[in-house]
């Protein structure tokens, strides 16, 4: 590719189709860690899922950074770009399997393994043509190589011991990719080139998780479709959704936006990174965990009466703690961008965890209930905060 030179992607540049294909294949990988978690779900699963969920999160962010810097739907970045989605897509097959081993040529942990690997190579070739002409990225990518590389073993290994093994040792892949590649990033930080297509390739992730999230806890593992109770516990999981929705996108996304667009250049990389790419996390783990435990709640209600249906504990935990987890995500975003966070809205993004004992008392549908008005009491407190004034007038620059 030397003789071909990268389309660079400039200050104006928005979202292309082309990436939201791709980030719609990324989308599936992670509900498919659902099915994972679902079968059924326990503490172990949930940490497993957590650790599956945060792997694929930081196997994608980097193709965020790589669109922009250079068009990724253009030449040799479009066909690298095509390889990575067969990976991640492969990945997600053999996702539900992750802990799995299987004799033959396919066995799902080496496969996963090996798909993973596959992502990240790919990012590093790119990004590495990309930075042909561009003294500043080669210098952050030779920080960068160094932890990615690193954790290709431990990945590989745990993956070929299988379980307690397994999990350590992708424990150990996942905190020397991320947390190297952090660490690097603060000597050498990404370039920045379009705030508008980096703030809405997240936002644009996040709503088609909540999207997909609901259509796999609307369906579930159940072909047939909601009836009674069933019918009410899905309209239930709308309106948490919808809550979740309003909670991001309906005034803190476009004042976030804002407020970071008024930083100054040399450090608006820095701000993003850890306003967009770390508290994002939260808000899509967040998501996946609520879609697990509704589909645990029209799962029970299928099996069993309405009055007697109960959650499990793991169920509980995963739709009360990561409407938990969804809302501290969010208070960390605003704080990141706004610098602007009230005592109440961090009392507000405990209150789901809080409550948990009193819900896993009550039936499956009532324990939910009890979910959706909190997340609809929380919005109508969000919304109070908003009319004084803190995301309608022009929010205030982050300071250095």
């Amino acid at each position: 590719m030397r003789g071909i030179r990268p389309v660079p992607a400039g200050d104006a540049h928005r979202t292309t189709m082309f990436e939201i294909f791709f980030d719609l294949v990324f989308v599936f990988a992670l509900t498919r860690v659902i099915t994972f978690m679902a079968q059924p779900p326990t503490a172990l699963t949930l940490a497993q899922g957590l650790l599956l969920l945060l792997l694929l999160i930081y196997s994608w962010g980097p193709y965020l950074w790589l669109g922009n810097l250079v068009r990724a739907d253009i030449g040799p970045a479009r066909a690298a770009t095509l390889l990575a989605m067969a990976a991640i897509f492969v990945a997600a097959l053999v996702l539900p399997d992750a802990w799995r081993q299987r004799p033959g040529l396919f066995d799902p942990p080496l496969t996963l393994a090996l798909a993973y690997l596959v992502t990240r190579a790919v990012q590093l070739v790119v990004l590495l043509w990309a930075s042909a002409d561009d003294p500043q990225l080669r210098s952050t990518l030779r920080f960068f190589v160094v932890p990615v590389t690193a954790a290709w073993l431990p990945l590989v290994v745990g993956a070929l011991l299988g379980g307690v093994a397994q999990t350590a040792l992708w424990t150990v892949a996942f905190l020397v990719d991320i947390g190297g590649s952090r660490v690097a990033s603060v000597y050498r930080p990404w370039p920045l080139r379009s705030l508008n297509h980096f703030t809405e390739r997240f936002g644009l992730v996040l709503i088609i998780a909540l999207g997909e999230a609901l259509i796999a806890a609307g369906t579930g593992p159940r072909t047939m479709a909601p009836t009674g109770a069933g019918l009410v516990a899905a309209l239930l999981g709308l309106v948490v959704t919808i809550c979740l929705w309003w909670l991001y996108f309906d005034r803190l996304a476009p004042a976030a936006r804002q407020s970071v667009m008024r930083v100054p250049a040399e450090r608006r990389s820095h701000v993003a990174g850890d306003a967009y790419g770390l508290a994002h996390t939260p808000l899509i783990i967040g998501t996946i965990y609520v879609a697990l435990g509704i589909e645990q709640v029209l799962g029970q209600l299928t099996e069993e009466p309405a009055h007697t249906a109960r959650l499990s504990w793991s169920s509980a935990t995963a739709l009360y703690g990561g409407a938990t987890l969804y809302l501290l995500g969010r208070l960390v975003f605003r704080r990141l961008t706004l610098r602007a966070v009230h005592p109440g809205q961090g009392v507000a993004a405990l209150l789901p965890l809080l409550l948990l004992p009193v819900g896993r008392s009550l039936p499956a549908l009532a324990e939910l209930a009890l979910l959706t008005l909190l997340l609809i009491a929380v919005t109508w407190y969000e919304r109070r905060i908003d009319r004084r004034g803190e995301l309608v007038e022009p929010a205030r620059p982050v300071r250095p």
